[in-house]
This record gives C-alpha cells, structure tokens and sequence, in this order.
C-alpha cells in the first residue's frame, strides 16, 4: 500500500491517478477486477471506468439495460445514501442470501465471472457517493480483507483529493498560457505534485491543519512540506511564497487576459 501511495502522489498527471490505483487495489483487497466511479451514477448516466485486466472490450458492447445494472444495481447506494457510516461492506453482506440470485449478480458471472463484489467508498463524501467497486469469482472477501480495503480508504481520499486539485489547477492555468506550462513550470521550481497541491491551498489561505485535513495528512507533513515550498522558491513565509509563485506562473492570479505569452522561467539563485 505505501508503494502504491508513494507513486501516486508523485504522478504529475492527474487523470492517471485512478488508473494506477484500480491496478493495485484489486490484488491488495483480494479481488480481480475493479470498476471505479468518479461522477453520478444511474440507469442512464455515468462513466464505468475499469481496472486493467477487465474485459472492456465485452463491457463495450452491454446494452443499456445491462450498463444500468452496473451502474445502479447493486444494494450499496440506498445503504450509504441513508447516512450510514461509508465503511466497506460486500453485497452479500447488505443483501444477504437473494444477492446470487439478483439480476447484477448474474450480470456480473456472465460479464466479469465474478460471484462477489465489494463496495468501496471514499470517507466523507457526500452526494455522489464515489469510490470503487472490486470483484471477485468464489468465495466472498473474507474479513481480513474487507478490514485492509478500510484501511486504504485514507489513500482513496488523499488521491481524489490530490486530482481534483491539480486538474483544477491545471484547467485554470492552460485557459491563461499554453497547455502544459504549469506542469513545467512545477518541475523548473523541482516542486512535487503534492507540494503543488499544498502551494495552491496556501494560497487559498488554508492553516497548515485545515491542510493536513483536506489532504488527508499530519500537520507535522504539512509543514515539512511548506518548508520544501519555501527552500524551493526562495522565500521565507507565505504571503511572499504566494506572490512569487503568481509573478512566475506558477499559481493563478488576476491580470493579463487569456492568451498572453506564457511567464518566464523562474531564475535558479
């Protein structure tokens, strides 16, 4: 698990975050295949995003029926919109024995060939409810393995936390200079991707423990971070941390109308 959040939270582009975790989860909560939501789901609408290894190429050609019953039939939702506490739980578990028999089950052994499925939902969310989905053929997920997907529900959140902020970062700052800019701007200064996130919510003028909080982190990391922010800027404390990342580019600021050529390099001094 700290492999795995150590590579994300060095990947600098944001939409491959949820792909590097949907092909690590799978095989650390004991299942074999995995279906992430990131935005609304109903019988309609919403994106199935899938884990390496699952047969895309079958789930392309599901009719709307069937990609309504991946989407919106399964037992979590009406459990967890109920404000039930957002803890792991397998759909036996809420269904119990008229799951096998449920027309998403039998979707899913067609489909997937699998028996069982986990839900996995990010802590704190509220509507929609996201997360993930992770399945398995068998056994249901045992205990153990149902306690380590809690566990990695701190990790879901820190990287959810840490793409909405640098895909909000990066759209406010290619609608300003070319694309691109920010991310080579981030890597003049040597700064990481979660450095940068730390950078953006300073300048949103978040205490290091409402930091700490949003990124899922100690106060204690926040500050070690702040002071690498500071060594790498060469500046001495937030306000003036702030301001030369907006004179570089490097943070958005108000001014010159979209279009403009893009900052100059910061000088290395």
């Amino acid at each position: 698990m700290v492999s795995v959040a150590v590579a994300a939270l060095h990947e600098r582009d944001p939409g491959r975050l949820w792909p590097l975790l949907a092909a690590a989860l799978p095989e650390l909560c004991g299942g074999e295949a995995l279906i992430y939501k990131l935005d609304d789901w109903n019988e309609s609408e919403g994106t199935v995003r899938v884990s390496p290894g699952v047969a895309a190429d079958e789930l392309d050609l599901l009719g709307e029926e069937d990609l309504g019953l991946l989407r919106a039939g399964y037992p979590f939702a009406p459990l967890y919109s109920t404000g039930h506490q957002r803890v792991p739980v397998t759909a036996r578990q809420v269904a119990g024995p008229a799951w096998p028999a449920s027309p998403t089950a039998r979707l899913l052994r067609r489909t997937l060939d699998a028996h069982h499925v986990l839900g996995l939902p990010l802590p704190q969310t509220g509507t929609p409810i996201t997360g993930c989905l992770i399945y398995r053929s068998g056994t249901d997920f045992t205990d153990d393995q149902v306690r380590i997907a809690r566990r990695a529900q701190p990790l879901l959140a820190a990287v959810e936390q840490q793409r909405q902020l640098l895909e909000q970062w990066q759209r406010q700052l290619n609608a300003r200079y070319a694309p691109g800019t920010g991310d080579e701007l981030a890597v003049d200064c040597a700064l990481t991707p979660r450095e940068t996130t730390v950078l953006l919510l300073l300048a949103d003028a978040l205490t290091a423990a409402a930091i700490g909080r949003r990124l899922g982190i100690s106060d204690r990391t926040v500050h070690k971070h702040v002071e690498n922010i500071y060594r790498k800027l060469g500046t001495r404390d937030r306000v003036s941390t702030v301001l030369r990342a907006q004179r570089i580019g490097l943070i958005p600021a108000s001014g010159p109308a979209p279009g403009q050529a893009p900052p100059r390099k910061p000088s290395r001094t």
